[in-house]
């Protein structure tokens, strides 16, 4: 493990918009501060500049409700316009919550992708236009792969790529950045086989990389500090082919049923 590591944002990124190309708004982004990208370093990029860059963003103006979504929006509070995007985002509704002590409920969901989270990821801070919501990229590994490719043929560099959204956990409070999307990054890292700091053999201890640097990434980017990249280096770590899905359990493994 290495003894340090850099964790740095990159202000200066626009709003972005459909079309806009992410790439060189980065590398732009990155010259502007005096960065230059190295050997290694991953970049954690939030989902939303991603999903705008590619045109997920919806005007609740334009949705048809479904029955469905009519219903249940009523048992939770919510616009019936922004449920319909849920449900088109969701394999299924798993929980309807209203909490007295909020005005709008939660529908836990499974996304189409597999990610068990509040609303499908379906969300509205940070889009920008009144009346809108956000969606997740149809594929984020083929996002966070493009990007990669692109960032590594301005660079000359072999990077990493982690796309992040914000989730809830079970049994917990609060909300950290998980990884939804990933490039070269490996999604685990598997300590089975190795030994402890006291020599103990483990077992079945095996780190989420991908979601740990997500995690970090959370304390610089903020809600309110426009900084949708973070640069991470001095990593040691070994590129690999990897994916997002390897972070969804699979559903045999579910205690919970």
């Amino acid at each position: 493990m290495p003894d340090s590591v850099s964790i740095i944002a990159v202000p200066g990124l626009p709003d972005i918009q459909a079309g806009d190309d992410l790439a060189s708004l980065i590398l732009a982004a990155l010259d502007r501060n005096g960065l230059q990208l190295q050997q290694g370093d991953i970049l954690v990029v939030a989902h939303k500049v991603v999903s705008k860059a590619e045109g997920c963003r919806y005007r609740l103006a334009d949705i048809e409700p479904s029955a469905e979504a009519v219903q249940l929006a009523g048992q939770v509070a919510k616009d019936p316009r922004k449920v319909e995007v849920i449900l088109r985002e969701s394999k299924r509704v798993l929980r309807a919550m209203k909490r007295p002590q909020q005005a709008e409920g939660v529908l836990i969901a499974e996304h189409r992708l597999g990610f068990v989270c509040a609303n499908a990821a379906v969300d509205e801070s940070n889009v920008g236009g009144e009346g809108e919501v956000l969606t997740l990229p149809a594929d984020p590994d083929a996002s966070a792969q493009a990007l990669c490719q692109r960032l590594e043929q301005a660079s000359g560099c072999q990077l990493g790529i982690v796309i992040s959204d914000t989730f809830g956990r079970p049994w917990r409070l609060g909300l950290v950045n998980v990884a939804i999307g990933l490039a070269r990054v490996p999604a685990t890292v598997s300590w089975v086989g190795e030994c402890d700091a006291f020599g103990r053999p483990l077992a079945v201890t095996i780190p989420a990389l991908a979601d740990e640097l997500a995690a970090a990434s959370g304390l610089l980017m903020g809600k309110d500090a426009r900084l949708p990249v973070i640069l991470f280096r001095g990593l040691n770590w070994q590129p690999q082919s990897s994916s997002a899905q390897q972070l969804v359990r699979p559903p045999e493994e579910d205690l919970f049923k």
